[in-house]
């Protein structure tokens, strides 16, 4: 990898642990575009740079989640009942998501992303309180909800909170509860999802440095600046006008789902 992308992947790891840290957003949002763009520049295989991709984002949420659950479980927050009981149906859909992503067109993907994406673009601009709803289901029920936040997160290459903290919110968990909860939810969603799309690429004549559809040095790369930056943005997050930048990331969001969209409608 030469010094050009290993500046460029420290950059990104840096700008999405910040952006994570001061809005609280699933990094895969920001590194799955900006990823796919600088591995499609230095020539990655198109059937396979939208996944590669996403496999590498979520490889870095089982190093930046380690440090959020340690900052949200110092303060008690993290609710380890609801986290243990998610976590078999989240292992086994992650693994399932990875070896459907893996089975679909990458413009399938890069669609699919881009839809996401903007969707959650829109939701950030709007902000709704989640309204609370039924209790917490049963075992059969949270294995059933983990299975598809784990297939969701793998999918997408996210941590899955897009769709865990409103699922926990609805069934009155304390906001603050839900969101360390859901980073405790990450790892195992990372972890399985990792692995799948490792297993899912093997035998696949890629690029030196990749296991399966994991890019080890962009990986680690990220890796070396988000997990130094994110704690950074959590405390700038209370000393800066957090609703104008959410504004302006919102904005950014939305010309990455562009960008993906039209790489998924090109591929088509």
């Amino acid at each position: 990898m030469d010094i050009f992308l290993i500046v460029a992947f420290l950059a990104l790891g840096a700008l999405t642990g910040f952006a994570a840290g001061l809005l609280g957003i699933g990094g895969g949002m920001v590194l799955v575009p900006f990823v796919t763009m600088l591995l499609a520049a230095k020539g990655f295989p198109a059937e396979h740079v939208v996944k590669v991709a996403i496999a590498t984002s979520l490889a870095t949420i089982l190093f930046t989640s380690v440090s959020s659950v340690r900052a949200h479980a110092q303060r008690g927050a993290v609710r380890w009942d609801i986290a243990k009981t998610l976590a078999p149906g989240i292992l086994v859909g992650a693994l399932a998501g990875a070896q459907v992503a893996a089975s679909l067109r990458s413009s399938w993907l890069a669609v699919g992303f881009g839809v996401f994406v903007g969707l959650m673009a829109t939701r950030m601009l709007r902000q709704r309180p989640a309204r609370a709803g039924r209790a917490l289901p049963g075992a059969p029920g949270r294995f059933a909800a983990g299975t598809v936040i784990g297939a969701a997160g793998a999918i997408l290459g996210a941590g899955g909170g897009f769709v865990t903290v409103p699922f926990l919110t609805r069934a009155n968990v304390r906001i603050h509860e839900a969101v360390a909860t859901s980073a405790a939810c990450g790892f195992p969603i990372a972890l399985a999802g990792a692995l799948g799309y490792a297993w899912a690429g093997r035998g696949l004549e890629m690029p030196a440095g990749t296991v399966g559809y994991l890019y080890l040095p962009a990986l680690a790369s990220i890796v070396a600046t988000s997990v130094l930056t994110a704690p950074l943005g959590a405390r700038a997050a209370h000393a800066m006008p957090v609703e104008r930048l959410r504004r302006v990331f919102a904005a950014l969001l939305y010309a990455l789902a562009s960008y993906m969209l039209w790489k998924g409608l090109r591929g088509h």
